[in-house]
């Protein structure tokens, strides 16, 4: 559950960051994003970074079609695989305390195809 939730927000805020409308979601774009929110994710620190939350908000303004919301979401289950230590609390927190709320619920067990 922790991996699904980590993949949505990595996805949500590297698409913002780095694709250009009329460009497609990737995966290397959307970890680039959201990599800066690993201490809060891990529960390292209590507040989402400036960096963090610039990724967040890039990647939630960049996902725009559902297409791209899928994408987004299948590449943040894929990062999320790679750390174990993720805090629940936190992913469900990250894009509210952001101030970036997303348009889905976010978590472990979220269906990327729904």
């Amino acid at each position: 559950m922790k991996k699904a939730i980590i993949c949505v927000l990595v996805v949500l805020a590297m698409v913002q960051l780095m694709v250009n409308p009329g460009e497609a979601v990737n995966c290397i774009d959307v970890d680039r994003s959201l990599l800066p929110c690993l201490t809060f994710l891990t529960g390292q620190v209590p507040e989402p970074a400036g960096g963090c939350c610039d990724g967040v908000k890039a990647l939630k303004g960049m996902v725009t079609t559902t297409a791209d919301k899928r994408q987004a979401c299948n590449c943040v289950k894929q990062a999320a695989a790679h750390y174990q230590n993720i805090k629940d609390d936190a992913v469900s927190s990250l894009a509210g305390k952001c101030g970036a709320p997303v348009s889905f619920p976010i978590s472990k067990n979220i269906d990327c195809n729904s």
